[in-house]
């Protein structure tokens, strides 16, 4: 178990200890490998097919099979030894980009994108185990009282992967072309592979037999629709971020509102992740404990208001900062949602209630991008971005008049 936590413990105290800094590697290296690979298969698609519907079908292919696995990826997680299962599941992406570079090098003699599809498949399978191991060993290398200044460190990584991993990706399928951008990508799953092979960890003991798996399942989603204050935190990022999801349709401003080329889509692209990055270097300096309700519901409240702004906005540089504190307050409520699940989770349900978080996420971002796409087509594309925007300012008032325990929270408490 974690060592006793120290006076002088600060966000560099916590990556001095080896178990953190191994598991936050283990996050980062994961989810280039996986960012590299989405970056590179889009492009390798569009190359052999020449059809924009088969770019969507990449989702597709990705996304229901996260959906079926999920569930059964938090049963496992929180029945198997954590750091092994982690293992086995680098070997997936280790498998996908293997088989992607095969395709890509002719070394597979097969016709068609099948296999490229079911590569993408695979994948999605395995991201469904990838934030649950992380959740869970979270839970094993940090003391209590480290949480939000971890999760603050956590969120930091998680967004620079998000950052990096398309750059990188796009930039090696350019220079050297799909076979090394799905090499890298394999190296990358092998590092992650190699920091939970060297993370030295004490699992839990788990005592008598393992629960039946549909029962088991059906008690972790019992817990998370019990716990009003994790549901939500849950309900509220869920709908912010399906309400008022604007990324999706950046190309679309750019060409009818802002008038910029597509090297504008870059930089509003990187605008959110980086302003999610500086307030999770800030909350790992400076953990929220007090009043961390309040803070969460006005950075949803925040969140609503920079929609707002972005779709009444028509110039780029204004649009791009905008998206900044968009991407900031999304950071904030990211922080403290991570450290909610973390604090308020039962040692032997942290993989069930992950995987569940993980599809409430999964589904805001698929369907958000969908329900974008739809009342823009509907309503005209500013509207529908201010109708949103004040849709998410609904959600945060609701939420705050129907859910006094989560408005009234002080993560204090949870400890």
């Amino acid at each position: 178990m974690s060592e006793p936590a120290t006076a002088e413990d600060t966000a560099l105290g916590l990556l001095s200890r080896p178990g953190f800094a191994r598991l936050l590697a283990y996050r980062i290296f994961a989810m280039l490998s996986y960012q590299v690979v989405a970056v590179t298969v889009g492009w390798h698609i569009y190359e052999v097919t020449r059809n924009p519907f088969s770019l969507g079908l990449i989702g597709l292919a990705e996304v229901l099979p996260f959906f079926c696995v999920a569930p059964f990826a938090g049963y496992l997680v929180d029945h198997l030894p954590r750091r092994k299962l982690g293992m086995v599941a680098c070997s997936g992406l280790i498998a996908t980009a293997l088989v992607l570079t095969s395709v890509a090098k002719g070394w597979l003699p097969v016709d068609g994108v099948w296999p490229i599809y079911a590569a993408i498949a695979l994948t999605g399978m395995v991201r469904a185990f990838l934030s649950p191991i992380y959740n869970a060993l979270f839970a094993r290398v940090l003391p209590r009282e480290h949480f939000a200044r971890g999760a603050g460190l956590g969120a930091v990584v998680f967004q620079t992967g998000m950052i990096a991993g398309p750059a990188l990706g796009g930039v090696l399928v350019g220079f050297g072309g799909k076979g090394l951008s799905y090499a890298v990508a394999t190296a990358f799953a092998l590092v992650a592979m190699g920091c939970l092979a060297t993370l030295k960890v004490e699992e839990p003991v788990h005592a008598g037999p393992a629960a039946p798996i549909f029962k088991s399942i059906a008690e972790g989603a019992r817990f998370v629709v019990g716990n009003r204050i994790m549901v939500g935190a849950m309900a509220l990022d869920m709908f912010s971020v399906l309400l008022g999801g604007v990324v999706a349709m950046l190309p679309a401003f750019l060409h009818e509102i802002l008038h910029h080329g597509p090297e504008g889509l870059g930089i509003l692209r990187a605008a959110p992740a980086l302003g999610s990055v500086c307030v999770g270097l800030w909350l790992a300096r400076h953990p929220l404990h007090r009043n961390a309700g309040r803070v969460l519901l006005f950075a949803v409240a925040g969140f609503g208001l920079c929609v707002i702004g972005f779709g009444l906005s028509q110039h780029f540089w204004l649009s791009a900062l905008i998206l900044l504190f968009y991407g900031a307050f999304d950071g904030v409520s990211v922080v403290i949602r991570s450290t909610i699940l973390q604090l308020a989770t039962p040692e032997e349900m942290r993989g069930r209630v992950s995987s569940i978080n993980g599809i409430f996420i999964s589904s805001s971002n698929e369907l958000g991008a969908f329900y974008a796409g739809t009342m823009a087509k509907v309503l005209g594309l500013v509207p529908a971005v201010v109708l949103g925007g004040f849709a998410v300012l609904s959600v945060a008032g609701i939420t705050a008049w129907k859910n006094p325990t989560l408005r009234k929270l002080n993560l204090r408490d949870l400890q």
